[in-house]
């Protein structure tokens, strides 16, 4: 027996590393998974990796950050499998590396949306769908709790989640949902390597390797170690955790 047999579950950004580590996590633990992202021709390479799980598994292209793709993609959800049991709120951007002077307003703005708005509007809008008990994990970041220089949409949409997590997992309280944040560290894949090359041209250094040396564990997290505490929180094992940031980075913020 699963420990999410039964239970409906919507991942954004599902097509990325962490969402679609989470999402087959969950649909191994028995769950019945809608995968959301952007990108129609990633979410069916995605589907096709998840083959396994049938019609476990399906998959809705949508713009997080938009009011009608948002209530499309809970709608989606509903229609096919009735009341929701867990959001994971995971679509992410990273944009530019610069001063705040220099700071494309374009690129901050786009950042806040995908970063801050999309978890907004899942939680205004699939909270209503949600059956009591149920459980809304947002993605955070190390940089939710820390800030570098030149990267101020990101720092900025990072921290702004966690008050928003902590807001609604007030809200939520009365009827026994559960919210909270994962603030993964670096992780083996696309989205940091991007981060990664472009500031290892910035610095003239090679970033991974300086990373890697002040992380306490020395090494960069999986996707599947990052999906292990999605799963703890998705699930009735985290049943008295809620409001919290759950830092997954090898001791970086220690």
């Amino acid at each position: 027996m699963g420990q999410l047999d039964g239970k409906v579950c919507v991942v954004t950004g599902a097509a990325g590393s962490i969402g679609l580590a989470s999402a087959r996590v969950m649909l191994a633990e028995g769950a019945l998974v809608m995968l959301v992202d952007l990108d129609p021709g990633r979410l069916q390479g995605a589907m096709a990796d998840l083959g396994e799980y049938g019609e476990r598994a399906a998959i809705t292209a949508a713009d997080v950050a938009d009011t009608d793709g948002t209530r499309g993609y809970i709608d989606a959800a509903v229609g096919k499998w009735g009341k929701i049991d867990v959001i994971f709120s995971n679509a992410g951007a990273s944009g530019e590396m610069a001063p705040i002077t220099e700071y494309p307003e374009e690129v901050f703005d786009r950042v806040m949306a995908v970063n801050v708005r999309a978890s907004f509007l899942a939680c205004k809008y699939g909270l209503p769908q949600m059956n009591d008990g149920g459980s809304i994990i947002i993605t955070s970041s190390i940089m939710g709790v820390q800030a570098n220089p030149n990267i101020v949409a990101y720092a900025t949409s990072k921290h702004a989640v966690v008050g928003l997590m902590r807001t609604v997992a007030k809200e939520a309280a009365a009827r026994g949902i559960r919210v909270n944040v994962i603030a993964p560290g670096p992780v083996d894949n696309e989205f940091q390597t991007d981060i990664e090359d472009r500031l290892s041209a910035v610095i003239g250094i090679d970033a991974t390797e300086m990373i890697n040396q002040a992380i306490p564990l020395k090494r960069h997290a999986s996707a599947d170690e990052i999906a292990g505490t999605v799963l703890f929180l998705a699930s009735d094992q985290s049943s008295f955790s809620t409001g919290a940031v759950f830092m997954v980075d090898g001791g970086l913020n220690a």
